[in-house]
């Protein structure tokens, strides 16, 4: 398997496959780069490599975005944690990483966007 197979495997078995359907939909010979290089390094090797678990990647990775302030990724990878094994208490955990080590406004944002889409994953399973 290609590192591309392996790494389109992966980002399926982690952010579900309705949403890499529509990253893929919307993909142009433009951004076509980008989506390869993401897709072989990011998620065809960092997130394909079973040192650690993707429990605790889903926690690095947020922590991450959030102490360096990529906020706009947080909701995608908060909703991965379905697939991935991290609970809300994990993530909890990770933000208060992040508060001590980053900063409390970074973490206190996190957090909003978390709950948000929590409370989002609620009403899509009770509809």
């Amino acid at each position: 398997m290609t590192r591309k197979d392996q790494g389109m495997a992966t980002r399926r078995a982690v952010l579900g496959d309705a949403h890499v359907d529509r990253a893929e939909a919307a993909k142009t010979a433009f951004d076509t780069p980008f989506q390869d290089l993401i897709t072989e390094g990011a998620w065809g090797t960092v997130w394909s490599d079973d040192t650690i678990s993707r429990r605790e990647r889903s926690m690095l990775t947020l922590a991450l975005l959030a102490a360096t302030g990529n906020f706009n990724e947080i909701p995608m990878h908060v909703r991965a944690t379905a697939n991935t094994g991290a609970t809300p208490e994990d993530i909890m955990q990770a933000f208060m990483h992040v508060a001590i080590y980053a900063g409390v406004p970074k973490a206190n944002h996190a957090i909003k966007l978390a709950k948000d889409t929590f409370a989002d994953m609620a009403k899509e399973a009770r509809a």
